[in-house]
């Protein structure tokens, strides 16, 4: 089934153990959704933190392929978007070979593999990422792209020591960075005005 032309799409890649109805992908749909994307989501069919890391890019790919497959990638609404949290990163081989943008929700940078691939990339990316995260390196996702959100003290969940109210501020602040980037890097035009 082909998607109509002028329809913007949006791929939800979860992480190994982080879903699609955890806040940080659950905000990043919203945002989507509220620009009139439709919402591609990913499901795992097995346990992904069983899969050896050498297999993780094949694997990842195996699953995000065939939805991408299913999507123009050349439509008025833009290509197709990729958010991938932390193990989803390993879809970073497709937007790299398709030209997608994409949303890296704490991206596995220090595995040096994914790093490559991101590298790669020439579609724009935003990369979001704490640095109490062993997973983050700030300064290489500075390198990578000119988008990048980095909180002091977050970890892998993008949470920071503290009351819970200081986590759900960074929440807020995601969620701004994304809608941000949506409305001024990869959907500056409205779909009703692209032709």
């Amino acid at each position: 089934m082909t998607e109509s032309t002028n329809q913007r799409n949006a791929v939800l890649i979860p992480g190994g153990g982080y879903g699609l109805q955890a806040p940080l992908l659950m905000y990043a749909a919203d945002a989507v959704e509220a620009r009139g994307a439709r919402q591609h989501p990913i499901s795992w069919n097995g346990e992904p933190r069983q899969v050896p890391p050498d297999e993780r890019f094949d694997w990842v790919g195996a699953h995000v392929s065939p939805v991408l497959d299913t999507l123009p990638a050349e439509a008025a609404g833009g290509p197709p978007l990729l958010i991938g949290k932390s193990l989803g990163t390993y879809a970073a081989p497709l937007a790299a070979d398709r030209g997608l943008p994409a949303i890296w929700l704490t991206p596995l940078l220090t595995v040096e593999p994914v790093a490559a691939q991101l590298r790669r990339a020439t579609a724009p990316a935003l990369l979001i990422g704490g640095t109490a995260d062993p997973a983050w390196d700030g300064a290489l996702a500075r390198q990578l792209s000119p988008y990048v959100l980095e909180v002091p003290d977050a970890d892998h969940a993008m949470f920071v020591p503290g009351p819970l109210a200081g986590s759900a501020a960074v929440l807020g602040r995601v969620a701004t960075a994304i809608e941000e980037w949506l409305d001024n890097v990869v959907w500056r035009t409205p779909v009703a005005a692209r032709n």
